[in-house]
């Protein structure tokens, strides 16, 4: 686990603040187990969280957030789970939308659409388009989603569009992404105490620093993201390279 002790200072530096921080969102079960509530009203906690975690990102100068909402290992879970959150998902649309693009909120969806209702397609397909032009944050909303299916979907678009192997880099693969145009994630969040990626960007966040907590999405507010944030200042960040040596 990582220490978490270190001092918070009052103001976050402006040019320290990651541009982009990616969230595994768990921990819902386990809160509402431990208040013994249905799962569906963890969700739901869980949900409610993700309007404070907005406004945070907009008040410390964060400027992509990317949520890993549904995965596309959790078509296993059981149906009446999947319909919940489905409803949930529906929910939010309608009843955050408006506010989400008055406060200038870019939504975009990370993964494929094919295998949700056709009416929740459609509506996100909606908030897709009404919010394009925001810029004030950028929230990309990963549901039906896993790394390794991103990364296969996108060598099949590359063969299919017939780009000769030796123009394939590092770049190109990157432009076929969901991601393609935004920056990869300065910072990775994992709420619950878990310890793993669990197939969650993970070409984008090849250099990614990670921040694991114990706390549970739920109750992951305002300050716990800040002491995210301030570990992530207080790091240095090399990308595989040495640390510069001083002379003498």
């Amino acid at each position: 686990m990582e220490n978490h002790q270190n001092a918070i200072p009052e103001e976050l530096p402006p040019d320290k603040v990651p541009r982009h921080v990616a969230i595994i969102m768990d921990g819902n079960g386990r809160w509402a187990r431990a208040r013994g509530l249905p799962r569906r009203a963890g969700h739901e906690a869980g949900t409610e969280n993700l309007r404070r975690i907005i406004r945070a990102c907009v008040e410390f100068g964060v400027k992509v957030l990317t949520i890993y909402a549904f995965s596309t290992e959790n078509w296993g879970r059981p149906q009446w789970e999947i319909r919940a959150l489905m409803h949930i998902l529906e929910n939010v649309i309608d009843r955050e939308l408006d506010e989400l693009h008055q406060e200038g909120v870019q939504l975009r969806h990370l993964g494929e659409l094919d295998r949700l209702p056709g009416n929740l397609q459609r509506k996100v397909r909606q908030a897709i388009e009404m919010t394009k032009d925001n810029d004030r944050l950028i929230l990309n909303v990963a549901f039906n989603y896993g790394g390794r299916d991103e990364i296969v979907r996108a060598i099949r678009h590359i063969v299919e569009d017939g780009i000769p192997p030796e123009d394939i880099d590092e770049a190109l693969v990157s432009s076929y992404l969901y991601t393609a145009g935004l920056p990869d994630p300065d910072l990775i969040i994992r709420t619950s105490g878990e310890l793993r990626i669990s197939n969650f960007l993970i070409w984008q966040g090849a250099y990614s620093e990670h921040y694991y907590t114990p706390t549970l999405w739920p109750d992951f507010d305002r300050e716990e993201f800040r002491k995210a944030l301030v570990h992530y200042i207080q790091r240095e960040r090399r990308f595989g390279k040495l640390e510069p040596q001083t002379s003498g």
